[in-house]
Order: C-alpha cells, then structure tokens, then sequence
C-alpha cells in the first residue's frame, strides 16, 4: 500500500495546509500546481464517486508520478480538504443580501444545495471533513452576516449554519440516492405499483391525497 492509500490520515494542521505554501519551497520549478491537481481530484470524484479517488488516480490523470503528488496533498485526507474547498469556490460570495434573515438563510441553503447537486460525493465528503479554507470561510462570512438581523451571539450563528449545512447536505444526499435509484427503471416501477397499491387500500388516505398531488419544485 503506498502512502495515503487506503488510510486515514493522522490529522490534517489547518495552518499548514491553508496558510503555508501551495507548492514545494525547494527544487526545480514544479510541473504542476495543487489546484490543477485538486481539481483533477474533483473531475474524478464528479464521474466516479468519491471512492475512485486515489492518489494514484488522480496521479494518472494529470500525467504526474505518484510519489510527487505527496509534496501537495501529502494523503487522501488532505487531498479531501482541498476537493471539499475547491468546489466551495463555486457559491457566491459578493451577492447584496436582503436584509431579510430568513429570505437570505434560505438562498444560503439552495446555493448550497445546488452545489451538492453538481458534485454528489460532496454530502458525504462534508460529514467528516470539516476544516475550512478560503472559499468555505467566506461563503460562511456571507452566511454569518445574514444571521446578523436576529440578534444572535456569534456561538449561537455559527450553530445555525452548522445545522442548515447539515440539513442541506442530508437533503441533498437523499436526492441523490432517489436520483441513482431512479435510473433502475425496474426497481422505479416496482415502487411505483407499490404505492400506488397502498394509496388505493383506503387505509392511508393522507398518503393517497399526498401521492396525488402535482409534484411541485423545492422552494
């Protein structure tokens, strides 16, 4: 097994890995940098699912040797952080808020969705990393700043996007699971006349009503 495959890491130093160098300090110029090699990470995880990550994978994929990946993202663990960062650098930042908590809070939350939705391994990756670098901090300053019309202490305001991050991330991994299962046409109908059949019993009407209703998008 080499280095990081497989494995957990010990623990990732924030500040190393957020304040310090991006790049090897010694040697010859480097061939690449760790945001083309995190985002190759990313474009691997968008196609395969988080477990394709590895660190001979993402190795191949931007035609480097595995031992010089380890100079940026010295493991799996790390290279998670990052991917995780990376693609937090997608949510707005510099949209003028409303004003409104709640109408602001809830663009947080479909932003935060609709990234979710792009990149689906990004719920479970969220349940177990959680050191913040750049992009993540300042979509969390924009969602600190919302909250700043309730009044709330800054303890009390970050438990607040903690708790909606978690909410959404479990939504969204609820979506995806009953986007992938959808794709089985069999299993779909199978449920489908499954339901139906519990609908017409007469011993669910509440859920009859429900199943009859127009779907309507998430708002």
């Amino acid at each position: 097994m080499t280095r990081g495959e497989g494995a957990e890491a010990p623990g990732v130093d924030p500040r190393q890995l957020w304040l310090g160098p991006d790049r090897p300090r010694r040697g010859r110029k480097p061939a690449y940098s760790r945001e083309a090699i995190t985002a190759a990470a990313v474009a691997l995880a968008d196609a395969e699912g988080l477990e394709a990550v590895t660190m001979r994978k993402v190795a191949a994929q931007v035609g480097a040797g595995v031992m010089s990946l380890y100079s940026y993202a010295p493991d799996k663990e790390t290279l998670l952080h990052l991917m995780v960062d990376h693609v937090s650098g997608e949510l707005p930042t510099t949209d003028a808020l409303t004003g409104d908590w709640r109408a602001d809070l809830k663009a947080v939350a479909h932003l935060q969705r609709a990234l979710m939705l792009r990149h689906p391994w990004l719920p479970a990756a969220l349940s177990t990393h959680r050191v913040p670098g750049p992009h993540t901090l300042a979509f969390m300053e924009r969602a600190l700043t919302a909250l700043r019309p309730t009044g709330l202490d800054g303890a009390a305001k970050l438990e607040v996007f903690a708790q909606l991050t978690a909410f959404v991330a479990g939504h969204a991994a609820h979506e995806i699971a009953q986007a992938a299962a959808s794709r089985s046409s069999d299993r779909a109908a199978a449920e489908a006349r499954y339901l139906a059949a519990v609908a017409a019993d007469g011993h669910h009407p509440e859920l009859a009503e429900a199943l009859a209703a127009p779907e309507r998008p998430l708002a």
